[in-house]
């Protein structure tokens, strides 16, 4: 095995035009590229005690290291990106050769190709839809007419038929705000998707991921065109302004590493 005790090859990302590395900053693995078939690979050399299998099972424990080391990742996919389009790969993938790096350039050369062809001249887009429950079911209570009505009636009745009345209020508040959220959700993914080349929905993702007080109620993803993204944004401007004001927040981001759109499963694990 080619010194794969010493050094692994870590995988970025892959093009099919030259990269610039001189202007990459951020990179403390010396950052080469290995061409093969008309592709080119964004990789780095990384030390087998810190990147092998032991060693990076141990790391991924390790919350500070694997931020540091995942953003440099991160960042250096978005400056590449920023030459040409790039097939991103997800971060740990690692070869224990350039030979085997070859290998997988060969054995999905067309694939990849054609992923390119199909991400040229498009930027990936997220939107994220959060939902602050306390405000938009006070927004619900002051709007919604069969909800007023309920209100209405609790004040002239009895403390018996009013405690009943108050249960029924809060079914009707529950089910309306559910509809109302689904309404937001589908109506924003379809009015994005329509000025999209691709478009898809991603699982929700829990507090403790997003570190946000509101429940994320939709995570999209929008691979758009680059001539149609002012379009696109203002399009999330309008929505904001519809939604916003009762608690339904939009959270728009991008241009990303085209992850969603690049039809890899899940990258490629390092390589025997």
């Amino acid at each position: 095995m080619e010194m794969a005790e010493e050094r692994l090859v870590y995988l970025y990302c892959v093009l099919d035009k030259e990269p610039n590395l001189k202007e990459i900053e951020g990179s403390e693995n010396g950052l080469y590229f290995v061409c093969h078939n008309g592709l080119y690979a964004v990789a780095g050399k990384v030390e087998h005690l810190e990147f092998g299998e032991e060693g990076l099972k141990k790391n991924m424990a390790d919350f500070q290291w694997v931020k540091t080391k995942a953003s440099m990742h991160e960042r250096i996919i978005e400056q590449v990106m920023t030459g040409a389009p790039v097939i991103p790969f997800k971060f740990g993938t690692l070869f224990n050769t350039e030979g085997s790096l070859k290998t997988m350039l060969e054995q999905y050369g067309e694939e990849f190709k054609a992923i390119l062809r199909k991400l040229a001249n498009k930027q990936e887009w997220g939107l994220k839809i959060y939902c602050n429950s306390e405000k938009l079911k006070t927004s619900l209570s002051n709007d919604e007419a069969e909800i007023l009505e309920i209100e209405n009636e609790i004040k002239s009745s009895s403390v018996g038929k009013g405690y009943f009345l108050k249960k029924k209020k809060e079914e009707l508040i529950e089910k309306t705000l559910n509809e109302r959220i689904n309404e937001c959700g589908q109506e924003s993914f379809e009015l994005l998707k329509e000025l999209s080349f691709e478009a898809r929905i991603n699982k929700l993702l829990p507090k403790q991921v997003t570190e946000r007080k509101e429940d994320m109620v939709l995570n999209s993803a929008f691979l758009v065109s680059k001539d149609e993204v002012n379009n696109f944004l203002n399009m999330i401007d309008t929505l904001k302004m519809h939604y916003e004001n009762n608690g339904l927040l939009m959270d728009c981001t991008g241009p990303w590493p085209p992850y969603n759109f690049c039809g890899l499963s899940g990258g490629k694990k390092q390589n025997e």
